[in-house]
């Protein structure tokens, strides 16, 4: 009977561990076949745009079509405005929404914004696009940098609302219930106890929507619409470095194309650096501890 026993268990633990070899091994597989994409795309966009990354590139404006030279300064200069007040735009709004969501969210009313939310994520961005070119460009009559902020703040705000919702879920309840302990009530325990344990998740979040942001040119199409000189009114038309992208790659000289490679491999740093410093001064993770 014991011999009969142990057998059993022998048997028993011999599938389980080739169970668990075979699962590592798909999910070893599964990391492999996502990264492998991922390295080519890098590396095929360093050796086509290495070579076109000069200093004119980042110091001058655009020259006349068929004129070789000249860089993308105001390119450069309109992608940082317009992120940079999508971002102020966007991000209270959708912390707040998310922290709403987390907190006071558990009704009806929770139930129907969280639904519009995620409608939200899925709509297309040349839909946003069309969407802030009929609310702001018409009746202003007139394409402004304003407008292409307020398109990409509309598009990060559903990114960032959902994954502060989770980030917040995560904050273990023994915290919250410490704080109610000491007599802070329920707002003060959302903004000194909640929000700062969720920090790190939350600002991962936005820099999530950030780099999803920096990439769009279609939203842009139809709200800043571009600018061939330098600005920095967000009050006028102004360019950006996918908007530029797009115009050179479809354009017909080859040197707007190798200009086109360069401010790629440019964009994709510039989001790298941004990702690398927020994560050092914030960290990455929200700790739980039980």
């Amino acid at each position: 009977m014991t011999g009969s026993l142990f057998e059993r268990s022998e048997t028993l633990y011999r599938r389980r561990r080739a169970a668990n070899r075979l699962m590592t091994g798909v999910m070893v597989l599964a990391v492999v076949v996502a990264l492998v994409p991922l390295f080519f795309i890098l590396f095929y966009l360093v050796t086509k745009g290495i070579g076109g990354l000069t200093l004119d590139l980042l110091t001058q404006d655009p020259n006349r079509p068929g004129r070789p030279g000249g860089g993308v300064r105001n390119a450069i200069a309109g992608s940082a405005i317009m992120v940079g007040l999508a971002t102020a735009i966007g991000t209270p709004i959708a912390i707040g929404c998310g922290v709403f969501l987390a907190e006071y969210g558990q009704n009806r009313l929770g139930t129907v914004i969280r639904f519009l939310v995620d409608v939200m994520a899925g709509i297309p961005s040349i839909t946003v696009g069309l969407f802030v070119y009929g609310l702001v460009v018409l009746p202003q009559k007139g394409f402004t940098a304003f407008a292409g902020a307020l398109a990409l703040a509309i598009i990060l705000i559903p990114i960032v609302a959902r994954i502060t919702e989770e980030m917040v879920l995560l904050v273990p309840r023994s915290l919250r219930e410490a704080a109610y302990a000491l007599g802070a009530p329920r707002w003060r325990t959302v903004l000194r106890v909640v929000l700062p344990t969720a920090t790190p998740g939350i600002v991962t979040g936005v820099i999530l929507a950030l780099s999803r942001i920096a990439g769009e040119a279609a939203p842009l199409l139809f709200t800043s619409l571009g600018n061939q000189f330098f600005s920095t009114d967000v009050f006028q038309a102004m360019d950006a470095l996918p908007l530029r992208i797009f115009v050179y790659a479809v354009g017909p000289y080859d040197y707007w194309h190798e200009q086109a490679w360069a401010m790629s491999l440019l964009l994709v740093g510039a989001i790298l650096v941004v990702s690398l410093i927020v994560r050092a001064l914030f960290g990455t993770r929200v700790t739980v501890r039980q």
